[in-house]
């Protein structure tokens, strides 16, 4: 089981990967301001290595639009690959959403600032849960 994330602040720790730069700012802050402590790449083979070489408690996909729905699950399966415990969730529109099956949530943030927050806080309380149920269960 990979240990908390959290970091040494007691901020939960989110790795946001996006392509577009003007979208991963925006988001990013947004995030910081909320109190969460963010990393972010414009690039996949980077979110691959940072996500492998350090513990975060969510990763955070942006899939723009309904071409990167494949490329977006792709990083997904590929990051389960490297961390199997790894708690993914992508940030989309609802058009895309529906097109999607990443293994843990769909933030449907539609460029809400709010709902951005909420879905982010909503997946890291099912990981949450996830981690308890973990934890409870014998050691066989």
């Amino acid at each position: 089981m990979q240990p908390t994330a959290t970091g040494s602040n007691g901020r939960q720790r989110i790795f946001h990967v996006s392509s577009r730069e003007n979208i991963k700012g925006l988001r990013d802050e947004i995030l910081r301001m909320h109190g969460f402590e963010v990393q972010s790449t414009l690039y996949s083979s980077r979110a691959l290595d940072e996500v492998g070489q350090n513990d975060y408690d969510l990763v955070l996909i942006d899939v723009e639009s309904e071409g990167r729905v494949q490329s977006a699950q792709n990083l997904c399966d590929e990051i389960k690959k490297v961390v199997p415990q790894q708690h993914v969730a992508f940030v989309c529109n609802y058009r895309v959403a529906i097109e999607s099956d990443c293994p843990d949530e769909i933030i449907r943030a539609e460029f809400n600032p709010e709902a951005l927050v909420r879905g982010v806080q909503q997946a890291l309380g099912k990981k949450e849960e996830d981690d308890d149920k973990t934890r409870d269960l014998p050691i066989a």
